[in-house]
């Protein structure tokens, strides 16, 4: 049987035998998930160890599959926003604004100023959820629970506002074709507001713990180091990729709602260790509330939230049930009776790890006949093995953890 085929287990144990015949030490295999706490996701990786020394490694994946693809050439347009959700449930909101600008560049849709910066305030609030988490939870996985149990509280926050806005905290759904599906309501901008207030103190104080912690220095600095080409090579894009020197960020090489309007720097580092992913998310955090308070300074008056495309959007409910032509609206947008342009288009959106991309193939009926969800964290884990191969296995946890290996996106 070709070693290909073998499962990593049995080639490890003839690597081990071989090993032995060499010099006599002692390797072993150890599974690392799927079911860990360290990995935060149910995936495996098998180790080769020579007792804390990581030789080789093999990623499995494909544990919480859910065919979010194939289900997704089965529902009209608008019923695929849940399924966006389920990838980096840790930032929801970008993956559902991708989703709509997507469908708004297939039918040519105008979306006002307004909407558009509501757009970018939300998307830019899930950045900080996102880079929150993967930050806290690095110090946690480097011995530092209290970082994690002070900022959290803001994750906390910015659920409200979801709340506010969609109804929603954690998978939100948030949005629809053209816009919102409804005016953010004073209490949304009031606990914004207190959130821009309160958040910044708390998020210098969390760095002041871990940015000069000579502890949390000697568990990242080179650690897990990867160079710029490489990271390219591998696909690498967000904050991965610009730790590692690389200032690429999709909000200006190819600016959307808007973007283009907002002075904000792309922090970058030079190492590409743990060390820099850790400062680059910091950094990035502070980009975000200053890209918030600018949209809320030259957000345009009125209340205009989504655009004026009745075959698209659904009325309100209200008028369904007074309104024949409304009625007939609903009926027709729900029953997929609106044709759309037989169409292959591919948008990006910067996501909290990276470029999140849709694929997407009409052929003019009411469902996509091809739809393929680019997803960072799927990219940049085949990565994984050989940035752990010789290093440490509590370095090995570190690494993962400073990638931020979202598992709803490795199985779409």
């Amino acid at each position: 049987m070709s070693e290909l085929l073998l499962s990593p287990e049995h080639r490890y144990a003839k690597i081990i035998k071989e090993k032995l015949n060499e010099d006599g030490s002692e390797l072993s295999v150890l599974n690392l998930g799927p079911t860990h706490p360290a990995t935060h996701g149910i995936f495996q990786n098998i180790l080769l160890m020579d007792g804390e020394r990581i030789l080789e490694a093999e990623p499995t994946i494909g544990y919480i599959h859910r065919a979010f693809e194939k289900i997704a050439e089965n529902r009209p347009f608008y019923q695929i926003t849940p399924l966006t959700d389920r990838m980096n449930y840790c930032s929801s909101p970008i993956n559902n604004m991708g989703w709509w600008m997507t469908l708004e560049k297939l039918l040519g849709i105008e979306v006002p100023k307004r909407a558009q910066y509501l757009r970018v305030i939300v998307m830019e609030l899930a950045r900080i959820t996102d880079h929150l988490i993967c930050n806290s939870i690095l110090g946690v996985d480097t011995g530092a629970y209290t970082g994690f149990l002070y900022v959290f509280q803001f994750r906390e926050k910015i659920y409200e506002i979801y709340e506010e806005i969609c109804g929603a905290r954690l998978t939100t759904n948030m949005g629809r074709i053209g816009g919102f599906e409804r005016d953010w309501s004073p209490e949304a901008f009031k606990k914004l507001d207190t959130f821009l207030e309160e958040f910044p103190v708390a998020w210098k104080e969390f760095e002041n713990l871990f940015e000069r912690n000579r502890i949390f220095i000697d568990r990242t600095v080179n650690v897990g180091a990867i160079s710029a080409e490489k990271a390219m090579a591998y696909g690498f894009t967000g904050p991965n990729l610009r730790a590692a020197g690389v200032d690429y960020d999709v909000r200006v090489a190819q600016p959307y709602s808007s973007y283009e309007d907002f002075d904000f720097i792309v922090p970058v580092g030079k190492s590409g260790d743990t060390y820099d992913r850790f400062c680059v998310r910091n950094a990035e955090v502070w980009e975000s509330l200053s890209i918030i308070r600018q949209a809320l300074d030259k957000m345009p008056p009125g209340n205009e939230y989504h655009a004026e495309v009745p075959d698209y959007y659904l009325p309100p409910k209200e008028d369904v049930y007074t309104s024949m032509e409304s009625l007939i609206y609903h009926f027709k947008i729900v029953m997929g009776e609106v044709p759309v342009p037989v169409a292959e288009i591919y948008h990006p959106v910067e996501g909290g790890n990276g470029e999140i991309g849709f694929y997407l193939v009409t052929d003019g009926s009411r469902t996509p006949y091809r739809l393929h969800f680019r997803r960072p964290c799927f990219i940049y884990y085949q990565a994984y093995p050989e940035m752990i191969k010789g290093a440490l296995l509590s370095d090995a946890i570190v690494i993962l953890s400073s990638l931020n290996v979202i598992a709803g996106e490795l199985d779409a």
